[in-house]
């Protein structure tokens, strides 16, 4: 199957690329600007996918441009559905990637796609918008969305937290900073992730929403722990208030029910596998 992939170039496109090409697919990524429609619908019509993963977008949510989130995310999405629904003759499906941080605060502990979005940042609006925007195609576009929760892996920006953390204990450093060590989040296998997007566009569910994510919640204590049984390094953790963000959502937990019954053999691997290929990465 011919697949575009927008964002392919980034952190999780270069997984992906991985996993669709092991499943014998043939994967194109996109040059064009998804702010700029006419050269965007040029190229879609040239590649002529028959599934499409959109990847492409503002991902961090301490980027300091709000505009882009919205320019990128809402703008930039529309503009991809518009120019496939006009310049592709054949879909069998289109991936939209959006977030778990859509929910935002909430008093479940456990959040399946019933639970109410409460958006807390720029970031998370910008995804929950693209949501509703897509809903305008459903009845002429085979979409469905995913909503990630936080995962991980080899080449993802020290900006992040797991890298950041990796890297402290790969350099042997005495000290750490961070931000809220109170809170819980989950941390999949970027590998995993890459994965379970091949085998959805293939028996793609369409029309629905899934949450992608481990259901296992880790605190920043385990993690750190994790490390150090992994490397045998100690080090200290100081908080910096600086790097405590507005708007903390204390615990992000993922129901993977409903992408369970899309991919039965979901299985995602433990968090310390994760740290301990990032810790070997040289």
């Amino acid at each position: 199957m011919r697949v575009l992939v927008t964002g392919l170039t980034g952190f999780t496109g270069h997984y992906v690329k991985l996993a669709l090409e092991a499943g014998g697919h043939t994967v194109f990524g996109l040059s064009s600007d998804l702010t700029d429609i006419d050269t965007l619908e040029i190229e879609i019509k040239h590649i002529q996918p028959e599934s499409v993963i959109h990847l492409a977008g503002i991902s961090s949510v301490d980027h300091k441009n709000a505009n882009a989130f919205y320019n990128i995310n809402i703008i930039g999405t529309r503009n991809l559905l518009v120019s496939l629904e006009k310049q592709v003759k054949k879909l069998s499906s289109i991936l939209l990637v959006s977030s778990a941080n859509i929910y935002g605060n909430h008093t479940e502990s456990i959040l399946d796609e019933s639970v109410p979005p409460r958006p807390r940042s720029d970031y998370a609006i910008s995804k929950f918008a693209m949501e509703q925007m897509a809903l305008l195609w459903l009845d002429r576009l085979p979409i469905f969305i995913t909503r990630p929760f936080n995962y991980t892996g080899v080449g993802q920006s020290n900006d992040f937290l797991i890298p950041k953390v990796v890297d402290h204990f790969k350099q042997k450093r005495e000290i750490i900073k961070l931000g809220n060590i109170d809170v819980f989040r989950e941390f999949g296998d970027v590998r995993d992730v890459a994965n379970v997007y091949n085998k959805l566009i293939e028996k793609p569910p369409i029309g629905e929403v899934l949450n992608i994510c481990t259901g296992q919640p880790y605190a920043l204590k385990q993690v750190i722990s994790n490390c150090q049984e992994l490397t045998g390094h100690i080090i200290n953790v100081e908080v910096n208030p600086a790097f405590v963000r507005k708007n903390e959502i204390k615990t992000l937990q993922g129901n993977g029910n409903r992408l369970k019954k899309a991919v039965k053999d979901w299985n995602p691997r433990p968090l310390i596998e994760t740290l301990d290929w990032m810790l070997k990465d040289r």
